[in-house]
C-alpha cells in the first residue's frame, strides 16, 4: 500500500526512467541501514523449502527472479535480493562503457501496464560491473546471473570478441551467464539470432566462460526474443542442444505494438522501443511452449515478460519454465511482488499435491520422445 501511494502520488509523475533511477538509489540507501537488509531478508526471502529450485548445480531459494535491465551496473544485487527475489540478473553488461540511446527513451503504459523503453544497453561497461561484483563476492548471499552484450558501435564481424571481451571479466563473478542478442535497441543485435551468426558466438563465450572460470562449470543461457518465427525458434533450440547450453531465457521486449489498449496514435508519437509488460503475456508463453515441446527437460527454460502474479508464474512453470523472471510486474507491483509471487506459488504447489515446486515443471505440456 505504501509503494502504491508512494507510486501513484510522486513517482508516476515522474519521467519513466528518473523514477526508475530514484526508486532504486532509495532502495539501496535504505538496504545500506544498519539492519535494514537482515530485516528485510528475515521477513522477505524465501524460506518455505517447497521453492527451493536446484538448477545446473546451484540452489535458488525461489525460481521468482529479477529480469536483466533493472539493474544494469551490478549497483544493488543484494539489495534487491534482500526483497525476495530467488535470484538476480544484472546487465546488459557490455565490454566498454555506452550512454544508450538519446532521452526519454522509456515510458509508461499504464493502461497496458507496460512499459516501452529503447535505452540501446546504457550501462557503466564490463570492467565497472566487475569491480562490484568482485567487492560483494564473497560475503553475497543473492544467486546473481550476468547478462552480457555487445558495444553499438562493435561491427557484427567483431560481435563474438565483444560477448568474449565480457565474458572474460564476468564469468569468474557468475552464478550464471545469459547471452542477449535479442534486444531491439541495439542496431543488427536481432540479426545475431540467426543461428549460422549464433553458433561460434556462443561457441566463443562458452569457451571463455570454462577457459576464465573452469571451476565454477558456469551455466550459459541465450535470451531470444518474442518476435522470432516459429521456425527460428526451433533453429535456436536445436543449436542450445548441440552446444550444450544450459537454457533458454525466453522472452525479451517485443517490437510488436498489437493489441494495445493506449490509443494507437498516443503509442506512435513514442517512437521506436521494445515493449514488456502485460502485452507480451500470451506471446511469451507461446514461445515457452513451443521450446518445451521442443527440447523437453534437456534444457532449462527460464519465463520472462507479463509475469505480475502467481497464477501467471504458475501457469509457466507447468508450461516448461523451471525460473520465471519480473521486470515490468515488479515496476507497477512494487516491492512487496516477488514474496506474494512466491508464497502464491507455494500454496499452488501444496494444493496441487507437489512436494516442491519444481515438480510441477513441465506438467502441462505434452511429454516429448525424450522424456517418454
Amino acid at each position: 500500500m505504501l509503494y502504491r501511494a508512494f507510486f501513484t502520488i510522486f513517482l508516476s509523475r515522474l519521467p519513466a526512467e528518473t523514477a526508475h533511477h530514484l526508486g532504486f538509489a532509495a532502495l539501496r540507501f535504505a538496504m545500506a541501514i544498519p539492519g535494514v537488509r537482515a530485516l528485510a531478508r528475515a521477513w522477505l526471502r524465501p524460506s518455505d523449502p517447497v521453492l527451493a529450485v536446484r538448477v545446473c548445480g546451484r540452489e535458488f531459494p525461489s525460481p521468482v527472479g529479477l529480469a536483466a535491465g533493472f539493474d544494469k551496473d551490478a549497483r544493488g544485487p543484494e539489495a534487491l535480493g534482500a526483497l525476495g527475489f530467488g535470484f538476480v540478473e544484472v546487465g546488459t553488461v557490455t565490454p566498454r562503457a555506452q550512454p544508450g540511446n538519446p532521452k526519454p527513451r522509456m515510458f509508461r503504459l499504464p493502461a497496458d501496464r507496460a512499459l516501452v523503453n529503447r535505452l540501446g544497453f546504457n550501462n557503466e561497461g564490463a570492467d565497472v560491473a566487475q569491480a562490484r561484483l568482485r567487492a560483494a563476492f564473497a560475503s553475497r548471499r543473492t544467486v546473481i546471473g550476468v547478462n552480457v552484450g555487445k558495444n553499438k558501435d562493435t561491427p557484427e564481424e567483431h560481435a563474438v570478441a565483444d560477448y568474449v571481451t565480457a565474458t572474460e571479466r564476468l564469468a569468474p563473478l557468475a552464478d550464471y551467464l545469459v547471452v542477449n542478442v535479442s534486444s531491439p535497441n541495439t542496431p543488427g543485435l536481432r540479426d545475431l539470432q540467426a543461428v549460422a551468426r549464433l553458433e561460434p558466438l556462443l561457441a566463443g563465450v562458452q569457451e571463455a566462460a570454462a577457459r576464465v572460470a573452469p571451476e565454477r562449470a558456469l551455466p550459459v543461457f541465450v535470451k531470444i526474443a518474442p518476435d522470432l518465427s516459429d521456425d527460428d525458434i526451433d533453429a535456436v533450440a536445436a543449436l542450445a542442444l548441440r552446444l550444450g547450453l544450459a537454457g533458454i531465457v525466453a522472452t525479451n521486449t517485443t517490437i510488436s505494438r498489437e493489441g494495445l489498449r493506449t490509443p494507437a496514435a498516443a503509442v506512435s508519437a513514442l517512437g521506436a522501443g521494445g515493449v514488456s509488460g502485460e502485452p507480451l503475456r500470451a506471446r511469451s508463453l507461446a514461445v515457452l511452449r513451443r521450446l518445451r515441446a521442443q527440447v523437453g527437460d534437456r534444457l532449462v527454460l527460464i519465463s520472462v515478460g507479463g509475469i505480475a502474479s502467481a497464477d501467471d508464474a504458475w501457469a509457466r512453470i507447468r508450461a516448461g519454465a523451471t525460473l520465471v523472471q519480473l521486470y515490468t510486474g515488479f515496476v507497477y507491483g512494487g516491492p512487496l511482488l516477488p514474496r506474494r509471487i512466491a508464497a502464491g506459488l507455494a500454496q499452488k504447489a501444496k494444493e496441487a499435491g507437489y512436494a516442491r515446486v519444481q515438480d510441477a515443471v513441465g506438467t502441462d505440456a505434452p511429454v516429448t520422445a525424450t522424456e517418454s
